[in-house]
């Protein structure tokens, strides 16, 4: 049923080239979000500057709706092309980082780095809302999500060992390159120039995306339940090795089994969601999917090895559920003109929830019992 899924996709040539770019620049991006946590404890022997690399990156997820007007503003593949090569250009003065004086480079290069994330993801939501068939959409999401996660659990490990045995320049290099290689891909799209909508007022333009979102029976709520869900996840992923040692009574590595584990069932999921969301209406597979996640979740209360499996199995099924159903929606749901802010808007108000809860559960984690 997957493989299906894959081939459908796959044959549609504009469909299989965006996975193919997204899979080899998630490669890059996976592989710089691990190593630049260890080059900053490297280099500063400060495990707070490390976790802010994370913050990092996620700083400037607010600035979507504007970054998504702005992907609405130009032809969206033109933009996918000299945004990763801009990256690319981007990530080369890291390799002058070499010393807890210049880690400062390494800050200002993931800020920039996060924001032509969210301004490239924009632009392809768009992209592909408009050069996808129909049909094809909820099996590319779901696709996409399986090439995302994929790259988490192996691009960590290749970058960690790159940067093992050559540092955190080669590591910067490697991102650099598959940064270029993805504006190659993009470039070969066989798509059009998209037109430039008429010009609005500016802080019109950037509200267009949330007053879709708010008026839409569709979107609405869909856009909600990402928000709580991704809410609940960043307090669980907080709490994930006090869960290991309080409740299971395991080392802290056993946490890297629970996140492989969890990755395998976001893959499955992906492989399945077109075939789901051709038999489920949107709003019964993202309440299935989180619902999943919720037992998931509660399992954790019992410490027993055999169900942390099956809870991380659960977790990584479910939690992706939501985020495929509301993007697709979006996709189908939102004029072209406003696709990128839209879908911008919509995944900033799923995963900013995620970044704060991470900061909450850090914090209740100090004060509560884990099971609680």
């Amino acid at each position: 049923m997957g493989g299906s899924a894959v081939v459908r996709v796959l044959r549609d040539r504009t469909a299989g080239r965006c996975l193919a770019g997204v899979v080899v620049s998630g490669f890059g991006t996976s592989a710089m979000w691990l190593t630049a946590g260890i080059w900053v404890k490297s280099l500063t022997g400060s495990n707070s500057l490390a976790a802010l690399t994370v913050c990092a990156m996620w700083a400037p997820v607010p600035a979507g709706p504007a970054l998504g007007a702005l992907a609405d503003r130009m032809d969206r593949k033109a933009l996918l092309v000299r945004g990763n090569l801009a990256m690319a250009c981007l990530l080369v003065p890291l390799v002058l980082v070499d010393s807890a004086d210049t880690v400062w480079v390494v800050f200002v290069v993931l800020v920039l780095y996060g924001a032509s994330g969210l301004l490239l993801d924009a632009a392809e939501s768009a992209l592909v809302a408009g050069a996808v068939p129909a049909s094809l959409l909820a099996d590319f999401n779901g696709l996409r999500m399986t090439a995302n996660e994929g790259m988490k659990l192996v691009a960590p490990l290749a970058g960690a060992g790159l940067y093992t045995r050559f540092g955190g320049p080669a590591v910067a290099l490697s991102a650099a390159v598959t940064c270029a290689l993805a504006a190659l891909v993009f470039a070969r799209l066989p798509v059009r120039a998209t037109p430039r909508p008429p010009a609005g007022g500016r802080r019109g333009e950037l509200s267009a995306g949330l007053r879709r979102i708010r008026a839409s029976a569709v979107l609405r709520p869909l856009v909600t339940a990402g928000a709580a869900t991704m809410l609940s996840a960043g307090v669980n992923g907080a709490v994930t090795f006090a869960y290991v040692d309080d409740v299971l009574g395991r080392a802290p590595a056993y946490a890297g089994v629970l996140y492989a584990v969890q990755g395998a069932g976001s893959v499955a999921v992906g492989l399945l969601a077109g075939l789901l969301l051709r038999r489920l209406p949107e709003r019964v597979f993202a309440a299935g999917g989180t619902a999943l996640f919720a037992l998931g979740v509660g399992a954790r209360a019992v410490p027993l090895d055999a169900v942390a499996l099956a809870a991380s199995a659960a977790i990584g099924f479910g939690l992706p559920c939501v985020l495929i159903a509301a993007m697709t929606a979006v996709q189908r749901e939102t004029p072209d003109a406003e696709l990128g802010r839209t879908a911008a808007t919509a995944g900033s108000l799923m995963t900013a929830p995620n970044a704060v809860a991470l900061a909450l559960g850090a914090g209740l984690v100090a004060v509560a019992d884990v099971r609680v």
